[in-house]
């Protein structure tokens, strides 16, 4: 009788020490300071609101195909518009809402367009280049890049009646003053 009830014993307090190895400990939270502050772009979101062509291409030697590509595509405008708080509405990877995305720069000298938040976020896109007239993106996933390929914004030019209006209306009024 006496080696059962040790051998219950033993059961019992090995069960207890088992159960006190197992506890969980609480995370250990590390200290972190405030978010950096957001490096200004080199390119101002006033300089990429407007009208685009968009084309996409996945081979280098595709560019300047897809550029010529993107040129024809101002009958039916990407349209990016300036943003409530300073950025510019855009639509990211896979959404079909308009959001407000920053133009953010970074340390290594690159710049981005993307949600606010870490540069290079995953949901940003790299500006590869830009001259005021074509624009160059290219998404920071590769995953997401692998399927919408490098993304080519052409500036269309303004709409005919927009741009000869305000040429037109001096040269009348001098055509018909000179008679």
């Amino acid at each position: 009788m006496r080696n059962r009830s040790c051998g219950w014993s033993l059961i019992v307090l090995s069960a207890l020490a088992a159960s006190g190895c197992s506890t969980t400990q609480s995370p250990q939270v590390a200290a972190s300071g405030p978010p950096e502050p957001e490096i200004p772009a080199h390119v101002r979101p006033t300089e990429v609101v407007g009208r685009w062509g968009y084309a996409a291409y996945h081979k280098p030697e595709d560019r300047t195909r897809t550029e010529a590509n993107a040129r024809g595509q101002c009958k039916q405008p990407y349209v990016i518009g300036q943003g409530t708080n300073g950025g510019v509405m855009m639509y990211l990877a896979d959404s079909s809402q308009l959001q407000e995305l920053r133009l953010k720069g970074s340390t290594a000298g690159r710049d981005y367009i993307g949600p606010a938040g870490r540069t290079p976020g995953p949901q940003d896109r790299e500006i590869v280049s830009f001259d005021g007239r074509v624009m160059v993106l290219k998404y920071v996933d590769p995953e997401v890049d692998g399927r919408y390929g490098t993304g080519i914004f052409v500036r269309c030019a303004p709409r005919a009646a927009e741009a000869n209006a305000p040429a037109s209306r001096p040269a009348q009024a001098n055509a018909s003053s000179s008679r």
